[in-house]
C-alpha cells in the first residue's frame, strides 16, 4: 500500500529565471543599439551636393565603332574592350549600359552632384526662349512650309497606291489569259491552225 504522506519529486536543482531581470537587460540592449545607429549616422557631417547640370561635352560612342581590338587579361582598365569611365574607374561593355552608367546615381555622385535638378527661375526660362529664337535660322521651316510638305507627301503616297493598283490589274489580266490558254486542248488548237493565243510582240 502506497504512503499518501510521501513528498513529491525534488525540483530545486532547476534554474529559475527572473523575468524582470531579463526584461531590463533587453531594454538596455535595445537602447544601446539605437544609440549606436544614431551615432553611426551622425558621425560625418551631411554632404551638400550640387544639383544636376547639363553635360558640357559630347559623349563619344562611335569612335571605335566597327574596329577590332586585341583584348589581353593584363591590359589596364582603360585599354580593355568596352567603354571606360575614368571617374568611376570601371569598364562597361556596351553603349546602352555606358549611357545608363553616366546618367546614373553612382556616377553623378562621384562628380559631386545630387540627382535633384535646380529649379529654374522665370528670368532663366525667358532667356532660354530668347536664345532659342536667336538660334533659329531664317531659312527654317514655318507652319505653312510644313503643311506644304505634308500635302506633297500625301500626293506622292496616293500616286504610289495608284501605280500599285495598276500593276495588280495587269498581273490579274495576265493570269486570266494564262488560264484561258491552259483550257484549250493543244491537239484541237493544232487542228484549227493556231498554236496558242500568245502575242508575238514579246
Amino acid at each position: 500500500m502506497a504512503n499518501n504522506n510521501a513528498v513529491g519529486v525534488d525540483n530545486t536543482f532547476r534554474r529559475k529565471f527572473d523575468r524582470e531581470e531579463y526584461l531590463e537587460r533587453a531594454r538596455e540592449r535595445e537602447k544601446q543599439e539605437a544609440d549606436s545607429r544614431f551615432k553611426s549616422k551622425s558621425k560625418a557631417p551631411p554632404v551638400q551636393r550640387k544639383p544636376l547640370k547639363h553635360r558640357d561635352y559630347e559623349v563619344d560612342l562611335e569612335s571605335r565603332l566597327g574596329k577590332t581590338q586585341v583584348v589581353t587579361p593584363i591590359a589596364p582598365l582603360s585599354q580593355q574592350a568596352g567603354y571606360y569611365c575614368s571617374v568611376c574607374e570601371c569598364v562597361v561593355k556596351d553603349s546602352a549600359n555606358y549611357l545608363d552608367h553616366i546618367n546614373g546615381k553612382k556616377h553623378q555622385r562621384a562628380l559631386g552632384m545630387s540627382m535633384r535638378v535646380e529649379r529654374a527661375s522665370l528670368e532663366q526660362v525667358q532667356q532660354r526662349f530668347e536664345s532659342l529664337k536667336k538660334r533659329k535660322s531664317p531659312g527654317s521651316f514655318t507652319e505653312q512650309d510644313l503643311d506644304e510638305r505634308i500635302l506633297k507627301q500625301q500626293q506622292e503616297e496616293e500616286e504610289r497606291k495608284r501605280q500599285r493598283r495598276e500593276r495588280k490589274k495587269e498581273k490579274k489580266k495576265e493570269k486570266v489569259a494564262e488560264e484561258e490558254e491552259a483550257d484549250i486542248d493543244p491537239d484541237v488548237a493544232a487542228m484549227m491552225g493556231f498554236g496558242g493565243f500568245r502575242s508575238s510582240k514579246k
